[in-house]
């Protein structure tokens, strides 16, 4: 009978956030659906003119989801029966925008954003712009942490550790995020104070991020 020792190992480090990426959703409703299409085109039009007035590449808008869907609301009739009645289609359009861990160009976008024509709401979170990198160094140490206990289980059970004849990993996604901010309530005496110099201050520094993987190393 083949002997093996299965160990799987814990890569675990900090990071420090060099990157903001900015979620912008846009949405509306109307009774015709052409009419919708074309709204998400205009108002997205104008999103990205909010961007290019931020000083930032409205190229790197990128959209992650796009749908346009029928909406209906629910009423009571003559007799209080619930029902439902068509209300038109809602265009939804998700983007998000990656730039340098910055406040002021933060605080930009987010004016720009603020006064821009079109329902949007916004959400930040800080990341790192080389997220392969961070992933590769979590590996390293995950493997290097299973060589580790499986050298202490090999001493302890007084057995020689042979050559590794597999590594079991998955590659999912890893999310190396921190959301320092909430949702901000953008309120008229903040927003006058902004439109003086058109931005918002923003002053928050971001913690470090603690990001860990595992792997499964077999001898």
């Amino acid at each position: 009978m083949e002997r093996t020792i299965r160990v799987t190992g814990r890569g675990k480090i900090s990071v420090k956030p060099d990157t903001i990426q900015l979620s912008i959703g846009a949405s509306g409703v109307f009774t015709e659906y052409s009419e919708a299409v074309k709204r998400s085109s205009e108002d997205t039009e104008l999103i990205r003119e909010a961007i290019e007035r931020a000083e930032l590449d409205s190229k790197e808008l990128k959209t992650v989801r796009f749908t346009v869907d029928p909406e209906y609301e629910g009423y009571q009739d003559e007799n209080n029966n619930w029902k439902q009645r068509f209300v038109g289609y809602r265009y939804q359009h998700g983007m998000y925008i990656r730039f340098p861990n910055d406040n002021d160009i933060l605080g930009r976008v987010m004016y720009e954003l603020s006064e821009c024509p079109v329902n949007v709401d916004f959400s930040v979170v800080h990341t790192v712009k080389d997220t392969e990198a961070v992933k590769n160094a979590l590996l390293g140490k995950a493997v290097s942490d299973s060589k580790e206990k499986a050298a202490v289980l090999a001493q302890a059970a007084t057995v020689r550790l042979g050559d590794i004849v597999n590594i079991d990993y998955s590659w999912g996604e890893l999310e190396i995020y921190a959301r320092p901010m909430g949702k901000m309530a953008l309120g008229a005496p903040m927003m006058d104070m902004a439109r003086e110099k058109r931005s918002l201050d923003i002053n928050i520094e971001a913690e470090d991020i603690d990001v860990q993987d595992t792997v499964t190393v077999v001898w």
